[in-house]
């Protein structure tokens, strides 16, 4: 599945691929690409619907600023 969000708050382009790195090590997680510039990030994951929960936990932990949202 693939899924599209918004980032709101996040401050520089190395916590982006920090976050990046942080989200790839996450069971089920195919591909994650956060673009800086236009705060989005696409998922591509299996079909487990935790998974979605698990990486919105992991940002909270990483960047507890950072707002995400579905789009």
């Amino acid at each position: 599945m693939k899924s599209k969000f918004k980032i709101k708050g996040l401050d520089c382009a190395n916590c982006a691929a920090d976050l990046e790195r942080t989200i790839e090590k996450i069971e089920g997680i195919q591909k994650v690409s956060i673009n800086f510039i236009t705060q989005k990030m696409e998922l591509e994951y299996d079909e487990k619907e935790e998974i979605i929960q698990k990486v919105k936990k992991v940002i909270k932990k990483e960047e507890p600023e950072v707002i995400i949202e579905e789009i």
